[in-house]
């Protein structure tokens, strides 16, 4: 018997990272997973895009743990494809019991440089499609009854500022904010509503050659090992970054029967890094 079964989980930007990592763990704790990705090149985002045999993959760990899937191909900020996939979740499996508002980007560059394309597809995408995703899906756990579980993707430039990531901080400050709002107007539904906010993650929005080259400028072309230490500096722990099974981890908790007091709350997962005495 698996924590999560018979419930449903819906999880945008599920083709790889966090998104994969909640969906094939959730599937291996017995929920059927419903996934939303645009699977493709995004124009203001320097290191590669997730691709559709990224999402197909996904697809093929989700049920090599025995765990049904519906996977889409498509835009959060498309409110059509959202309303879509939704209905189909809805068709297939009757319900849903969870939602991952987990899509999101991230670019850099200092406040009053950033060029219009960049701070409308930030913000499009890692804010408007929180909205739109959740907007989709929110009616259908009301009318249930059930009650249930939203755990947004926030970040720590969500809970503090971060030099170069004005646009990003922007859009997890809102993901917060929305996230405590929205814990107030569901909670008479038992609609339990948080956010998980994490320092650097081992995906490939983190691990590429443009972030080492911000971390290491010093060197004509820094690789992993040569970032590391730069990495760390941020935190507490000495440890440059943390896994997505840390970070899958901590929503999996939310969302089970032991998190059932929680709602409201930014947890940050950050080896300290929020609470990070200047000098240290």
């Amino acid at each position: 018997m698996g924590r999560f079964d018979g419930k449903v989980v819906f999880i945008t930007g599920i083709a790889r990272g966090q998104g994969r990592n909640h969906a094939v763990r959730f599937a291996r704790e017995g929920a059927a997973i419903v996934g939303l990705d645009r699977a493709d090149t995004i124009s203001t985002v320097r290191y590669p895009s997730p691709g559709k045999e990224d999402l197909d993959e996904t697809v093929r760990l989700v049920e090599a743990e025995g765990g049904k899937i519906i996977a889409r191909q498509g835009d959060v900020r498309d409110q059509q494809a959202v309303d879509q996939v939704v209905a189909d979740a809805l068709e297939e499996f009757g319900h849903i019991d969870i939602v991952l508002p987990n899509a999101g980007i991230t670019t850099l560059g200092r406040f009053w440089e950033l060029p219009d394309e960049v701070w409308d597809e930030m913000i499009g995408i890692n804010l408007t499609g929180v909205w739109r995703t959740l907007r989709a899906a929110i009616p259908s756990m009301i009318e249930r009854g059930q009650g249930g579980s939203i755990v947004f993707t926030g970040s720590i430039a969500g809970l503090m500022g971060m030099p170069g990531l004005a646009h990003y901080a922007a859009t997890k400050h809102g993901v917060n904010g929305v996230m405590r709002s929205l814990a107030n107007e569901l909670g008479p539904y038992g609609i339990r509503v948080n956010s998980v906010n994490p320092t650097n993650v081992a995906t490939p929005m983190i691990l590429n050659e443009n972030t080492f080259k911000v971390f290491r400028p010093d060197l004509p072309d820094p690789g992993e090992e040569d970032a590391r230490e730069a990495f760390s500096s941020y935190h507490i722990l000495d440890t440059p970054w943390v896994e997505s099974d840390d970070v899958t981890s901590a929503v999996l908790w939310l969302c089970s029967e032991e998190g059932r007091a929680l709602t409201g709350a930014a947890i940050p997962l950050d080896l300290g890094a929020t609470a990070k005495w200047p000098g240290r």
